[in-house]
C-alpha cells in the first residue's frame, strides 16, 4: 500500500513538472518568435529604405521628377565673358611668354590645310593649339557645323551618345552630355557647358568647360572627364573665298601623355580630312541646324566691348599665312643612327605594354610601339643635329 501511494506521488511530480516544463517552454517559444519576427522586419524595413534611396540617386540620366530650373540650379554663370577673355589670351598666346611649344603635325591638300602644336604646361595637361582653314566656305556654316551634335553622330564614329541637358536663354549657355569611345580604352563621359559669341567682322568665339548637372550623375561603366577647357574662334580669310577656325584646347582624359600626343599626331589629319568631307555634305543640309530646336547658337551674344584687341586681326593673319605654310625642317625628317639602349628598352617596354592592352593583336601593337620609337628617335636626331658642329665648320 506504501509503494503504491509513493508511485502515484512520483507520477504525479512528475506529470507537474512536464506540464510546467512545457508551459515555459511554449511562453519562452512565443516570446522568441515575437522578437525574430521583430528583427526581420526591422531589417526588411531598413533594406526598403536603402532601396528606395539608391534607386532615387541611380535614376537614368536626362529623367527627372521636375525640371532643373524650377528646382533653383542655374546654369547661367558656368560660362561666363571672363571665359571669352581668357580664351583670346590663349589664342593669341598671351598668357606665357615662357611656354616652350612644339610643332605636332602640318598638313594640307586643295580643299584643306592644318597645322598644330602642343605646349606641356607644369600645372596641368597639355594644351593645344591649332589652325585649320576651309577653303570655299563661310564662317556661319562652319560655325553651325561645328555646333550641330546631332549631325556630328552621324560622321563621328567616336561620339556615340549625346543629349542636351538644359539652355539657359538669358545668358546663351547650354549644357550637355556626351560618351565617346577611344580603342582599347573605357568610354569617356563629358558633361560639358558652353557659349558662344558674335565679334567683329564674322568673327565668332565659343568656349567649352566641364561642369556638373543634376541630370548627369556619374555612372561606373564610363570615365569621368574632370579637367577640359576649349574653345575656338572662327573667322573669314581675307582676300580668299575661306574661313579658318583657331582652336585652343586642353583636357585630362586619364591618358598616358606621350601616347595620347603619339595618337593625336598619327590620327588628326585623317580625322580632319573626314570632318572636311562631313562639312561639304552639310553645307548642301538646308536649315539643318534650325530643326534641332534652341541652342547656344539660338542665343549667341555680342563679344563685350574691349575684349577684342583692335590689331588682332592683323596679327590673326599673319599667324594663318605663316604657321600653316611652315616649311619642315631636315632637322626634324634626320633620324639617329645610334638609338641609345635606354630608347629601345623603354620602346620593348611599350610594345609588350600595347600587346598586353590590345589582346593579343601583336600586330596592332608592333605599329603603335614602332611609331613611338621612331618619333622618339626623330626627337634625338634633331637634338643631336642641333647641337653638334657641322662639317665645313
Amino acid at each position: 500500500m506504501v509503494k503504491i501511494v509513493d508511485l502515484r506521488r512520483v507520477q504525479g511530480m512528475f506529470q507537474g513538472s512536464s506540464e510546467e516544463f512545457w508551459r515555459e517552454n511554449v511562453y519562452g517559444g512565443l516570446a522568441t518568435l515575437v522578437a525574430l519576427l521583430f528583427v526581420l522586419a526591422w531589417h526588411c524595413a531598413k533594406r526598403f529604405v536603402f532601396w528606395k534611396s539608391s534607386s532615387s540617386k541611380s535614376s537614368p540620366v536626362g529623367v527627372s521628377n521636375s525640371d532643373p530650373t524650377s528646382s533653383g540650379f542655374s546654369i547661367s554663370e558656368m560660362v561666363t565673358d571672363a571665359d571669352l577673355k581668357f580664351l583670346i589670351e590663349n589664342l593669341e598666346e598671351k598668357t606665357r611668354e615662357n611656354e616652350k611649344w612644339d610643332n605636332v603635325i602640318e598638313k594640307r591638300n586643295d580643299l584643306l590645310s592644318y597645322h598644330a602644336k602642343c605646349c606641356k604646361p607644369k600645372d596641368g595637361p597639355v594644351k593645344y593649339l591649332s589652325s585649320t582653314i576651309f577653303e570655299n566656305c563661310s564662317p556661319e556654316k562652319l560655325r553651325d557645323f561645328y555646333m550641330d551634335n546631332d549631325y556630328r553622330k552621324q560622321w563621328d564614329k567616336m561620339l556615340i551618345e549625346h543629349e542636351q541637358l538644359q539652355v539657359d536663354k538669358n545668358k546663351g549657355v547650354e549644357v550637355g552630355r556626351s560618351i565617346k569611345k577611344f580603342p582599347l580604352l573605357t568610354a569617356r563621359e563629358y558633361v560639358l557647358a558652353w557659349r558662344l559669341w558674335e565679334g567683329k567682322v564674322n568673327t565668332f568665339y565659343c568656349f567649352i568647360k566641364e561642369c556638373e548637372h543634376p541630370l548627369a550623375s556619374p555612372q561606373k561603366k564610363y570615365v569621368r572627364v574632370s579637367i577640359f577647357r576649349s574653345g575656338w574662334q572662327i573667322r573669314k580669310v581675307p582676300g580668299r573665298d575661306a574661313c579658318e577656325i583657331k582652336m585652343f584646347h586642353q583636357e585630362d582624359a586619364g591618358l598616358n601623355v606621350e601616347m595620347a600626343k603619339l595618337a593625336f599626331s598619327r590620327g588628326i589629319w585623317s580625322y580632319v580630312c573626314k570632318m572636311d568631307t562631313a562639312l561639304r555634305r552639310y553645307s548642301k543640309i538646308s536649315n539643318h541646324q534650325l530643326s534641332s530646336g534652341a541652342t547656344a547658337v539660338t542665343f549667341i551674344k555680342k563679344v563685350p566691348p574691349g575684349l577684342e584687341a583692335t590689331d588682332s586681326m592683323t596679327s590673326q593673319e599673319n599667324s594663318a599665312a605663316t604657321s600653316v605654310h611652315r616649311p619642315i625642317t631636315d632637322g626634324e625628317r634626320k633620324l639617329s643612327r645610334t638609338p641609345s639602349k635606354k630608347l629601345l628598352a623603354n620602346g620593348l617596354l611599350i610594345l609588350g605594354g600595347v600587346v598586353c592592352l590590345s589582346r593579343g593583336h601583336s600586330s596592332l601593337g608592333a605599329k603603335v610601339a614602332m611609331a613611338y620609337i621612331l618619333t622618339k628617335l626623330g626627337k634625338r636626331g634633331a637634338s643631336s643635329s642641333e647641337s653638334s658642329p657641322s662639317s665645313g665648320a
